[in-house]
C-alpha cells in the first residue's frame, strides 16, 4: 500500500488490511484503506480468472511485452533499479493493476475534487506569499503585531490572481454529466462474455456501496474529530458516488478533468 512509504503506516499481518496506521483517526488513510481493498479483491478475482497458473502469466506475449515496454521504455532511466517487480506472479500483476487503478481512480479524486470546498476561500489556500516573515524588531514586524490580518492580506494572492485560480479550481472540482464511477460501466454487460468476471464487478460495485454507507457512519462519529475538524466539514472527498457539478465526493473511473 502506499501510505507505508510517506511514514503514515507500518505493515502488521494482525490488521484487517495488513497495514497499521499510525494515525487512526486520518480520513485520507482510513478510507482509503476501504477502497483499495475493494479495488485489489476486483483485481484478484479478474486475473485469477483469465490466469489459471503463474506459468501461464509467464507465457503471455502481449502481457509480458506489455511490461517490458513500461519498464524499459516507459521509464528507461530508472529500468535497473531492483524493486520493479519481475511480472512472473499474479499476485504482481495484481499488485501492479491494483496501484495503477488506486492513482487514476481514488488517489486523484482526493486530491482533485477538494480543491475547491478546502480552497475557495483564497485564505484558506493562498496560492503565493508575496513577502518574507518580519526580522524581529523591524517596522514591519511590529505592523504584523498591531494587525495580523491587515498584513496577512498585503503577501497572499493579489485579486486579479485569486479570481484566475478560484476559476480554475471551481472548474476542476466539478463532476461532468457523463461521469462513470468506480465500479461503473458504460453500456451494460457487453464489455465481456465471461459470467466469472460480470459476476465479480457486480460485487465490486456492491461493495463500493456498503464501503461509502460506511464512510457516512464515520463522518457521523463524533469521537473521530478529524474526519470533520473545527469547520465541521465532513471528508466526504472519497465517498465512491456522486451526481454532476461541485460535490465534493465521486470516485471517477479514471482520471477526468
Amino acid at each position: 500500500m502506499l501510505f507505508g512509504c510517506r511514514g503514515v503506516a507500518v505493515k502488521d499481518p494482525s490488521a484487517p488490511y495488513g497495514v497499521k496506521l499510525l494515525i487512526e483517526d486520518y480520513p485520507y488513510a482510513s478510507d482509503g484503506l476501504e477502497i483499495w481493498e475493494a479495488i485489489k479483491s476486483w483485481v484478484e478475482e479478474y486475473i485469477l480468472f483469465y490466469y489459471k497458473t503463474d506459468e501461464a502469466l509467464q507465457q503471455d506475449p502481449e502481457l509480458q511485452a506489455w511490461w517490458k515496454e513500461l519498464v524499459e521504455v516507459g521509464h528507461g532511466d530508472l529500468k535497473d533499479k531492483p524493486w520493479w517487480p519481475k511480472m512472473q506472479t499474479r499476485e504482481e500483476l495484481a499488485q501492479v493493476c491494483t496501484t495503477l487503478i488506486w492513482i487514476a481512480s481514488a488517489l486523484h479524486a482526493a486530491v482533485n475534487f477538494g480543491q475547491y470546498p478546502y480552497g475557495g476561500l483564497i485564505l484558506n489556500r493562498p496560492t503565493i506569499s508575496r513577502r518574507f516573515m518580519p526580522e524581529k524588531g523591524s517596522a514591519e514586524y511590529v505592523a504584523l503585531g498591531k494587525n495580523p490580518e491587515k498584513e496577512f492580506l498585503k503577501t497572499i494572492t493579489g485579486k486579479k490572481e485569486t479570481l484566475i485560480d478560484l476559476t480554475v479550481i471551481e472548474i476542476l472540482s466539478r463532476h461532468t454529466s457523463d461521469e462513470f464511477y468506480l465500479g461503473e460501466r458504460d453500456g451494460g454487460d457487453y464489455w465481456t462474455s465471461d459470467a466469472g468476471p460480470l459476476e465479480a464487478f457486480k460485487r465490486f460495485g456492491k461493495k463500493l456501496a456498503e464501503i461509502e454507507q460506511k464512510l457516512v457512519q464515520k463522518n457521523n462519529n463524533e469521537t473521530l474529530r478529524n474526519r470533520t475538524g473545527p469547520a465541521k466539514m465532513p471528508y466526504t472527498v472519497l465517498y465512491p458516488s456522486s451526481e454532476e457539478g461541485l460535490t465534493f465526493r465521486g470516485i471517477p473511473n479514471s482520471i477526468s478533468i
